[in-house]
């Protein structure tokens, strides 16, 4: 599995397993499958209800905590900074792990200052229960917000990301600033098998829509965070990394963008 290195020496897995909309037993089974095809990244949420689902699956692998990359974030509801902070040990207990591998942000809130919540975050990473700290859904202004109280202590901006909806100048923004992105909604939603340049791309490499995707993204230096819940498609989106990316699907996906968002619940202003 392909690593990025995080401005703080840490390192993140280039691709890792999306579990909006997992849920119950079917979530536990998912992600077990996951973590038994390779998968060593788990992305949720608090808003996903899952974690006691992944929680199971977690504790029915073998696999080392040490060797796992758990990713979960805090709700704009929960961001005042005590507030923060009781939700962050009660994401910890419903995981049942000790530390997050990287804790983030969810939605910014017009409401509460963004120092307020980064104060916490940074608490808490202090006090050892998340090894990073990050944003997600962060535009440059709001990134520019963050970076003013602490350059160091934001690694991720988790957005969406995918061939048409190509955010160049948050990507160039995150790059001088030493900041991963990580592609959520990679596949634009299922979109991409949709999508004639990439059938075309597809069959010319024999290579599914998706996996063109996903590997333009890695090649970007941007995590990817798919969606599966099939066998079929785990396996499908976990092969990425073993073959050359070509040099002319690179420059047709480069033509693709049509700001095509598909999550936008009005905050933060996009546009």
């Amino acid at each position: 599995m392909k690593k990025f290195e995080l401005k703080n020496g840490n390192e993140i897995p280039a691709l890792g397993l999306g579990t909006s909309g997992l849920r119950g037993k079917e979530c536990t089974k998912v992600v077990k499958k996951a973590l038994d095809l390779g998968y060593r990244h788990i992305d949720t949420a608090d808003m996903y209800g899952n974690h006691q689902a992944i929680a199971a699956a977690l504790n029915q692998s073998d696999i080392k905590r040490k060797d796992l990359f758990i990713t979960s974030k805090i709700k704009s509801e929960d961001l005042k900074y005590n507030d923060l902070k009781k939700a962050a040990d009660r994401l910890l207990n419903e995981l049942d792990i000790e530390y997050f591998d990287l804790l983030l942000i969810h939605w910014p809130s017009p409401e509460i200052p963004v120092e307020e919540s980064l104060k916490a975050m940074k608490e808490l990473k202090e006090a050892g229960k998340t090894k990073n700290v990050g944003v997600s859904n962060f535009t440059i202004p709001l990134l520019k917000e963050a970076l003013e109280y602490d350059s160091n202590l934001i690694t991720v901006n988790q957005v969406e990301f995918h061939p048409t909806l190509y955010q160049k100048d948050l990507l160039d923004f995150a790059f001088k600033n030493d900041i991963i992105l990580t592609a959520y909604s990679p596949l634009a939603q299922g979109e991409v098998f949709k999508n004639s340049v990439l059938e075309s791309l597809g069959k010319k490499y024999d290579k599914s829509p998706a996996q063109l995707a996903l590997r333009w993204l890695i090649e970007k230096n941007i995590v990817a965070i798919p969606k599966a819940s099939s066998e079929n498609h785990l396996k499908n989106n976990l092969d990425v990394f073993d073959w050359n990316f070509p040099v002319d699907a690179a420059r047709e996906m480069e033509l693709l963008d049509q700001n095509n968002r598909l999550i936008d619940p009005g905050y933060p202003k996009f546009n």
